[in-house]
């Protein structure tokens, strides 16, 4: 019955409905289930950074810590603490000002000998994790431990593929493979075990800091928390940046992660239905690329149960940007994060000071250079607010075709540098992805090294999977795929085998002693044969009660052209259809999260038609002025984030969306109390649902003028100027 409220609400008429997955269950700490939307600052507070979120995570292991710790407490925030796991501004430990001893061997290092320092100056070098750095940053750690911060965050665990010459990463190879080093660009087999080196190193650093965090909790009786943020998969390796990512799962001690996807990251360029392959013969897809990172950094919930917050930045690292530009690229990337309905803890701001007091773009003439426009400033802490409240348990799709995924494992970033780098834009990935996306069709990036985990292939019916560019870390994940593809699953196996990676020293080839590539493997598993596939591209062999397709070409041939992308449609299709999915292309996507409606019209889609209309009765919070429509066009390019009014209904008033901080506070008779505060000197609008006009109402005593009342919608709109301190707003009836 609600499902079919809800389809006549959003007028759909063939909608693909899917119940997500049941959220994880919050913890036994109540209190930490609080713990829902957050922000990384590395200063005290501010009004500035007075946002409305649960967690200030506070920047830095030097001595100010617990100073910069108190005062975000003081002001009400759960405080954790965050810091560098690979570079930060420890300049104390590689110059010997920390244990009399000189670090500077510890530092990433270029074949040229150059040091690899930081692109955010300060002096920052990114470190080899040896275990010498651990023990210093254990030192940092436990300042913020002693300033009583609930959990500790370390961030970013890079190690560049085109580093490893250091003397600490030469002495770290010797112990590891028991062999002398090789200059990693040497030969595929070089940078193959560097960069395994590089993803063990970071590995190991944390499972050292980690479980020194637990033993201290063991000693003390506290329960402070572990997380890591990290960059997703596709973006560490469409930079050519080593990182453990997927491999988290094994620490002992990791509660979770931050998916530090954002629009720095969203905006690399990308190649969909080119008839060139040169550099510039790409584009920015923000949206796209956003749907994609998260969904391979919500794998981690999936396979794991455990936590994870999405990154979102307002700006970002780059200031040469407009506000234009910022607050584009932030909504469409945010759609993106929406989309990925089993996470629901967002980070809302890295840096806020830089949000709210930056003045852009940097380097334009200082009279073009302005400070946040009144609108975004609104328009942010309304959303930010709504992100709090993304903890729901209905959720339904309108969409094309679901259940289609794309296998990626964590050694996408093994083959990145020389002398056999792949593809420069990561076509071999968005080859594969992006004809199925703009189709509407919302297809999911699947972790391969979480294959064998209990349960986690069950949503999907279709898998494309491809050895050019990574390769499988173990075999057991070929044992994982064999057992989904006989239970009724469909393998599109695209590759043509020429890869030279293919024939580095591992376990698919007994450590170099045979010839066997990690595609013959999988096939052995499956119990197919490569003759099985001569009649046809999209001959499928059938194994159990699934098959399996092999697709004779290098998947950047699908980016290459527009027959590319529409060819691989049909070969889609065709598998789609063999695993019993009907099959449906769209010119968007749509979700609904309880009240919530996500939309994005794609561009460059090639199904044609009038755009998507959603019906109903709307205001979209990527509005600053929060206009009730009836009608949502998903036209090319547009994203909304809708909350449905009619989905929210209630007798008593309620509020409906906040540029502030509000909470209740103690009413009576005809009068309603909260109390507001939010981010100094920026403008609110806090929206109230109210079935009658209100007698008057004041702020902190004095008379608010500055509302209007909507007896058609029985919508109360109230406007007024933030200040970062708590003050009541009483309404009064």
């Amino acid at each position: 019955m609600l499902k079919s409220a809800l389809l006549a609400l959003l007028g759909v008429a063939a909608a693909v409905l899917v119940r997500a997955a049941d959220p994880p269950a919050f913890p036994a700490d109540a209190d930490a289930a609080l713990e829902r939307t957050s922000f990384q600052t590395g200063q005290a507070w501010s009004p500035m950074g007075n946002l409305p979120a649960d967690v200030a995570m506070v920047y830095g292991i030097d001595s100010s810590l617990p100073e910069r710790v108190r005062t975000w407490r003081d002001r009400g925030y759960r405080v954790h603490m965050m810091t560098g796991a690979s570079w930060g501004e420890y300049h104390d430990y590689f110059f010997g000002r920390w244990d009399g001893k000189n670090h500077e061997d510890d530092i990433q290092t270029l074949r040229s000998g150059k040091k690899m320092a930081h692109p955010g100056g300060g002096g920052g070098f990114y470190m080899c994790p040896t275990r010498s750095f651990g023990d210093f940053l254990w030192e940092g750690i436990q300042r913020g431990l002693g300033a009583g911060v609930e959990a500790v965050h370390l961030e970013e665990s890079e190690y560049w593929a085109k580093t490893g010459y250091s003397e600490a990463f030469r002495r770290e190879w010797r112990d590891y493979y028991r062999e002398e080093w090789r200059p990693p660009q040497e030969s595929v087999d070089a940078q193959w075990r560097a960069s395994k080196l590089k993803y063990h190193l970071f590995r190991r650093v944390l499972e050292q800091l980690f479980g020194q965090v637990q033993a201290y909790n063991r000693r003390t009786g506290r329960q402070v928390r572990c997380y890591v943020p990290t960059h997703s998969l596709l973006n560490y390796a469409y930079w050519r940046v080593i990182s453990p990512e997927s491999s988290l799962a094994q620490v002992e001690g990791c509660d979770g992660y931050i998916g530090q996807v954002w629009t720095g990251s969203t905006r690399v360029p990308n190649r969909y239905q080119s008839e060139m392959t040169t550099w510039n013969d790409v584009r920015e897809r923000p949206f796209e690329t956003a749907f994609l990172e998260y969904g391979v950094m919500a794998n981690l919930v999936r396979a794991t149960g455990r936590r994870i917050w999405f990154n979102g930045d307002p700006v970002e690292d780059d200031p040469k940007h407009d506000w234009t530009d910022y607050r584009l690229n932030w909504e469409s990337t945010l759609a993106g994060a929406l989309f990925q309905t089993d996470v629901w803890r967002h980070e809302v701001a890295p840096w806020p000071e830089r949000v709210f007091g930056g003045v852009y773009p940097v380097g334009a003439r200082a009279d073009e250079r302005r400070p946040i426009p009144p609108g975004y400033a609104t328009e942010l802490q309304v959303v930010m607010r709504a992100l709090a409240d993304l903890r729901q348990p209905e959720v339904e799709w309108d969409c094309g075709t679901r259940g289609l995924g794309l296998v990626v494992s964590d050694s996408l970033m093994f083959e990145r540098e020389e002398p056999a780098p792949s593809d420069a834009v990561l076509s071999h990935v968005y080859g594969l992805a992006l004809p199925l996306l703009k189709r509407g069709l919302p297809v999911t990036l699947v972790q391969l090294e979480y294959a064998p985990r209990s349960g986690f292939l069950r949503d999907q019916r279709v898998l494309f999977l491809s050895y050019a560019g990574q390769k499988p870390l173990a075999a057991e994940v070929h044992d994982a795929l064999a057992r989904w593809v006989r239970e009724g699953g469909v393998l599109v196996v695209v590759d043509d085998d020429s890869d030279p990676y293919n024939h580095v020293r591992e376990w698919w080839n007994d450590d170099g002693r045979n010839d066997r590539i990690p595609r013959q493997h999988l096939f052995e598993t499956l119990g197919v044969r490569d003759r099985d596939f001569d009649d046809a591209p999209s001959r499928l062999a059938a194994v159990g009660n699934g098959a399996v397709m092999w697709v004779r070409e290098h998947p950047v041939a699908f980016a290459a052209s527009w027959l590319g992308s529409v060819r691989l449609a049909g070969l889609a299709r065709t598998a789609a259809e063999r695993a019993g999915l009907g099959w449906r292309e769209t010119s968007y996507l749509a979700v609904r999260r309880g009240p919530y409606v996500i939309g994005a019209g794609l561009d460059e889609s090639p199904v044609e038609g009038p755009p998507r209309v959603l019906r109903g009765r709307f205001v979209d919070l990527f509005d600053p002025e929060l206009k009730v429509q009836r009608a949502v066009a998903l036209e090319p390019g547009r994203r909304v984030f809708l909350l449905d009014l009619g989905a929210v209904k209630s007798t008593a008033p309620r509020i409906l969306a906040s540029a502030s901080k509000i909470h209740p506070a103690s009413s009576g008779g005809d009068a309603v109390a909260w109390t507001v505060e939010g981010v100094g000197n920026t403008p609110s609008l806090v929206l109230c649902a109210s079935a009658k006009p209100p007698r008057s109402i004041t702020l902190e005593d004095t008379v608010l003028t500055t509302y209007t009342y909507d007896p058609a919608e029985q919508l109360l709109y109230l406007r007024f100027s933030n200040e970062a301190r708590p003050r009541v707003l009483v309404v009064s009836f």
